[in-house]
């Protein structure tokens, strides 16, 4: 690294490894294996299983609006992040081994799943603000676009390892009995009960055990300031101090409501993808999870490339474009079903058992493979920008508000693809509905402005 970074190589390497630690849960558990898995054995049907993970997801982001910028504030003010976030690694290594109880049939299955996954959902978010604000902290302005994209593209790769883990060795089809790479599944799985899907949970908790011990071994971290009482106490002031900052900062301002309103479309994307290729086009966990692997393998390289042009280009321009790669992939994926797609030309259904074998399946794989790639880049540069826009030795407060404006109205867009799935019946409605938050947030964030 260049003498102008303050930390060394190792302590960098730990903390792009936080990302690696996470992904599992949003890969195995939010899209491509445990969630399908609920939507198709434990909901009554495939729409209901869409409307009640919508619930779930829309009650975490909330939990997480309120409580996030009050918690980033008061870490400023003690100073140190990795006490936080061990402190809320308990709380999700919990919530991930509960998954684990959930056999189709079993009572109180649907409840534990929901609560675990919220439960989840809410710890790593906050533990993920923590991590965002020690970034300022470790390299110099010029190299964040590729240190937070170096991030994710660890996260990426943690997911595709994770993802090729549970569908190679541990989660086996209930009609052959076999796994992706046709072996039986490890430790006596059994298919019939979905054990591998539910084991990705268990998975999940180990992984980010294994992948977190280098953050907190070799990642310098602020000195602590005062007790956690008086931080409580400041962190409240700071708080307020932020918000008023914020309303003198336009820019600053404009860009959290588009990050607000296009996170929210990116959470919903993420929550329903492996629901809405389960209901719609009929995959099961084989093909979600191969499905997966391909978008994990593009959104590595938009990751590294995204953070690359970050640094080059702005991330204003990065975070434009892949919104609008967004919106045009996303318009194609819901004018597919089984035997449609453009929503008017016919194709033949692939046939009973087959793999990606009719137009639509693989129209749906290549714009889905497009979304990966977008979705780094996007997620990579929204959190550099902030860095670029917030005031120095403010990380944690500021970044507790770019956690608001990610989780406030985090519950609307999965709440809208609930409401409308119920409505029409349709899950292609429901998910048209994200379409509309990314347009809007690339509307907002073009009026941004940022200093070079």
């Amino acid at each position: 690294m260049r003498q102008t970074d303050p930390t060394t190589r190792r302590g960098l390497v730990g903390w792009v490894l936080f990302d690696c630690a996470a992904q599992p849960f949003f890969t195995l558990v939010t899209t491509f294996v445990f969630a399908p898995f609920f939507a198709a054995s434990l909901a009554a049907t495939p729409a209901e299983g869409q409307t009640l993970w919508g619930y779930a997801t829309a009650t975490a982001g909330l939990v997480t609006a309120l409580l996030a910028p009050l918690m980033g504030s008061i870490a400023d003010a003690s100073g140190a992040r990795k006490p936080w976030i061990a402190a809320f690694a308990l709380p999700y290594l919990a919530a991930c081994l509960a998954l684990w109880f959930t056999a189709p049939g079993e009572p109180w299955s649907i409840a534990i799943a929901l609560s675990a996954f919220a439960i989840g959902t809410i710890a790593i978010e906050f533990a993920t603000l923590f991590n965002n604000a020690m970034m300022g902290d470790l390299v110099s302005k010029d190299r964040l676009g590729r240190l937070s994209g170096t991030g994710w593209a660890m996260g990426y790769a943690g997911g595709l390892a994770s993802l090729i883990l549970t569908l190679g060795f541990l989660a086996a089809s209930p009609e052959t009995g076999r796994t992706l790479l046709g072996f039986d599944p490890l430790f006596g799985l059994d298919p019939t009960t979905r054990a591998g899907d539910r084991a990705s949970g268990p998975l999940s908790a180990l992984w980010f055990v294994v992948f977190v011990l280098p953050l907190f071994l070799f990642t310098p971290d602020a000195p602590r300031r005062m007790g956690y009482a008086a931080a409580i106490r400041q962190g409240r002031a700071r708080l307020w101090q932020a918000l008023m900052e914020v309303r003198r900062a336009p820019n600053v301002g404009r860009f959290l409501i588009a990050n607000m309103i296009f996170a929210d479309g990116l959470v919903a994307l993420f929550a329903f993808g492996g629901i809405y290729a389960a209901g719609v086009l009929g995959w099961g966990t084989i093909q979600i999870g191969s499905f997966g692997i391909l978008l994990t393998i593009t959104g590595t390289a938009g990751a590294l490339i995204g953070g690359w042009l970050d640094d080059r280009i702005g991330a204003k321009p990065v975070i434009l474009g892949a919104l609008g790669g967004l919106i045009v992939c996303g318009l194609g994926i819901v004018s597919i079903d089984r035997d449609t797609i453009l929503f008017v030309l016919d194709v033949t259904p692939a046939p009973a058992g087959a793999l990606f074998a009719s137009a639509a399946n693989l129209m749906f794989l290549g714009l889905g493979a497009v979304i990966g790639a977008m979705a780094g880049p996007l997620q990579a540069s929204a959190r550099s920008l902030l860095v670029h826009l917030s005031p120095p030795g403010r990380g944690g407060a500021y970044f507790g508000l770019f956690a608001l404006s990610g989780k406030v109205t985090s519950f609307l867009a999965p709440l809208s693809v609930a409401l409308v799935t119920a409505a029409t019946g349709s899950q292609a409605a429901g998910m048209a509905v994200i379409l509309v938050f990314f347009t809007a947030g690339a509307l907002v964030l073009s009026g941004v402005r940022v200093n070079p």
